[in-house]
């Protein structure tokens, strides 16, 4: 049976806030924040404020099908990336780590990061936070389009009124 995992804004930017402290540990210096394209984009925003870095680019992957992997396909990317050097990759999820090993293959020299890991993606992220269970799904705040009731109202999702 997969678990589920919500997570609400509150404990995003708190999650946000520890990676922050990882990379800063880290002692790397990253002049540019390249952040996946759509689950990478509010963290990477978050880390962009934490680690003083001005420039943000999204880089965008499909690699997901709803709750079902399938292989990455580049949809586009910044021109000037070269090897990765300097860039710090930010992504919500390392699941399979499929997305992450992708880029590694264009980006050899960028490091990768990421708010949750899981078992079969940990070997492609360089830094995160929280690891879970290969089979939970995790309901993040701000794809709430198709997420059950239980779920909305333990992240702080309002559900629509028909009231006027």
């Amino acid at each position: 049976m997969q678990k589920e995992l919500p997570v609400s804004w509150q404990e995003i930017h708190v999650l946000a806030k520890k990676l922050s402290l990882r990379l800063k540990e880290s002692g790397k210096q990253w002049d540019r924040i390249i952040a996946i394209a759509r689950g990478g984009m509010v963290p990477a925003c978050l880390l962009a404020y934490e680690l003083d870095i001005r420039v943000v680019e999204t880089i965008s992957i499909k690699s997901y099908d709803f709750q079902t992997q399938s292989e990455a396909v580049l949809l586009s990317a910044p021109e000037d990336l070269g090897t990765g050097q300097g860039c710090l990759v930010i992504d919500d999820l390392s699941d399979t780590g499929n997305t992450f090993r992708f880029l590694r293959g264009k980006l050899p020299d960028a490091s990768f990061a990421c708010i949750h890991v899981k078992p079969q993606g940990r070997a492609q992220a360089d830094f995160f936070v929280e690891e879970v269970a290969q089979d939970t799904w995790i309901f993040l705040p701000w794809e709430d389009q198709d997420f059950p009731p239980h779920i909305r109202a333990q992240i702080g999702v309002e559900l629509p009124t028909n009231e006027s």
